[in-house]
């Protein structure tokens, strides 16, 4: 009878070292939502992340911490923080998805590479936040430009690649021929632009799109459409290009006909060899009357009746 005694106290204590052994061994559990924070590597080559939990609902405050945790120097030696480079936030807005951050001179500094590495970690780290869709660069109050002097725009989390670090080869080159409204807007004004860097991982005709709600850059041509317009999406089938805009572009802010707008996306779009029609909608939806004059519900060819040369300002 003792030496049954004896072996089950003995398996009651190895049951609980073995469940102590376990217990010490479980992860602890996380308490709040899992974000990614972006950083750049030594060798400027990739980007490289690391988990930061956080229990901020309020994308005010949310967005303030993320700010925080990009600016501060990492433990690991191979990260450096975004926002440690050398210049500095000088302020920022958010109003309907859409944040614009405007960084002091210090910001075009940075060589063009790391440049792009940098601008890549902030904007994938900030549009996890569900309140932010686009973000916007600006410096010292004036959109970010290129190398080529083409000013950036809007960016999103689509906008850069995710390919293992392979951002930097991801960024190409290319002429585009756009169209933009005359100083009447009555008439189109053709616009062309040579070597716009651009990342690979999106279309050609989403490049376009993107161009044409940035604006012109050339004298004696005219915005088209509200540059708070965004793309819902951009797809070609059988030739047929279908853009989807937000309803931002339902508004126009400019003295420019429905026909110069139309025409100036269509004729554009339709200088890429794979597009010979185009289809526009807004939030899915063709059946709208543009501005009263043009049903969306067509679609629409090339058009150069409409163009005309610049004027010199």
């Amino acid at each position: 009878m003792e030496k049954v005694i004896k072996y089950t106290l003995w398996l009651c204590f190895l049951a609980a070292v073995l469940c102590c052994s376990s217990c010490g061994r479980k992860e602890p559990v996380q308490d709040g939502q899992v974000y990614n924070i972006y950083y750049v590597n030594n060798e400027e080559t990739k980007t490289l992340t690391r988990e930061y939990v956080s229990k901020t609902e309020d994308a005010g405050l949310l967005l303030g911490e993320l700010f925080a945790q990009l600016a501060k120097i990492p433990d690991k030696l191979e990260y450096e923080a975004p926002l440690s480079n050398g210049f500095s936030l000088l302020g920022y807005t958010l109003d309907n998805g859409q944040l614009t951050l405007n960084f002091d001179g210090q910001y075009k500094e940075m060589d063009i590479t790391k440049e792009v590495l940098v601008r890549a970690a902030i904007v994938r780290t900030l549009t996890q936040i569900p309140e932010i869709s686009y973000v916007t660069f600006t410096v010292q109050g004036e959109l970010l430009a290129d190398s080529a002097g083409n000013a950036i725009g809007t960016m999103s989390k689509d906008t850069f690649i995710d390919n293992a670090g392979n951002e930097i080869n991801a960024y190409e080159k290319v002429n585009l021929r756009l169209y933009f409204a005359s100083g009447d807007g009555v008439g189109l004004v053709e616009e062309n632009r040579r070597n716009v860097v651009y990342s690979s991982n999106i279309s050609m005709e989403k490049l376009v799109v993107e161009k044409l709600i940035e604006g012109p850059a050339t004298e004696g041509a005219y915005p088209i459409m509200d540059p708070s317009t965004k793309i819902v999406s951009v797809t070609t089938k059988d030739g047929t290009c279908y853009v989807n805009l937000s309803e931002d572009f339902l508004n126009q802010p400019y003295n420019t006909s429905a026909e110069v707008t139309v025409y100036a996306i269509t004729n554009s779009l339709v200088e890429l060899s794979n597009v010979n029609k185009v289809q526009i909608t807004v939030n899915g939806e063709k059946n709208v009357s543009y501005r009263e004059k043009i049903n969306l519900s067509s679609v629409f060819e090339r058009n150069l009746d409409l163009l005309v040369a610049p004027e010199e300002k």
